[in-house]
């Protein structure tokens, strides 16, 4: 019965292929798994930002299924470096998106295209072994090396002189005294000597 089915086609198409099949959806859930296990498991408690948590989840599904379907027609691994260009000039017009996000970005689209891409030559014990790497460096970074999160904000300052080097920690103790947040550092990101105010960026533990 499932050869018969296997052989028939309709328009020169198989309608079914069962051993390709049975390959995308062990490949798919493989992919999911280890996504969802980045993103829900070690980014979602540390960042709790709901926006990026769809954006990793539906770009990773989105990028298996157009690298494995595409990679029937040979197009190797030219064509997994160049979704990294495509990522590497892309940026979001409404926001600035955060080094860090753009870290998980690059890591759910590089786990995308080796799921999808990878030859038969290549194990499932060696697919299952690259991501494991991957999961055990991203926590280990995430709790072990660089434990708790860190948030960071904008805000005008008026003592435009502590903005020198060498009030450096004295601007710093100003910030968390007048903030009431733990401030780690700043940026001073613009200067307005005009009206002596200038513009920082504040990085704190929330």
């Amino acid at each position: 019965m499932v050869e018969l089915i296997e052989n028939f086609r309709f328009l020169d198409i198989k309608l079914i292929d069962v051993e390709d099949t049975l390959m995308l959806l062990v490949r798919f859930l493989l992919d999911f798994v280890v996504t969802y296990a980045i993103v829900r498991g070690i980014y979602y408690p540390q960042r709790k930002q709901k926006e990026y948590f769809f954006t990793f989840i539906g770009l990773n599904t989105l990028i298996f299924f157009v690298c494995y379907l595409m990679s029937s027609v040979d197009l190797g691994l030219g064509f997994g470096f160049g979704l990294f260009g495509l990522f590497a000039i892309m940026r979001y017009r409404t926001t600035t998106v955060p080094v860090k996000e753009m870290t998980y970005l690059f890591t759910i689209v590089a786990i995308a295209v080796v799921n999808a891409i990878s030859t038969k030559k290549i194990s499932y014990a060696e697919l299952v072994i690259t991501n494991l790497a991957i999961i055990s460096i991203i926590y280990f970074l995430e709790k072990v090396w660089f434990p708790g999160q860190q948030s960071e904000g904008m805000l005008t300052y008026e003592k435009i002189q502590n903005i020198k080097p060498v009030n450096r920690e004295i601007m710093l103790t100003d910030l968390r005294e007048r903030t009431g947040l733990d401030v780690e550092s700043f940026d001073v990101v613009y200067v307005d000597f005009l009206n002596d105010t200038a513009k920082v960026k504040i990085y704190y533990k929330s």
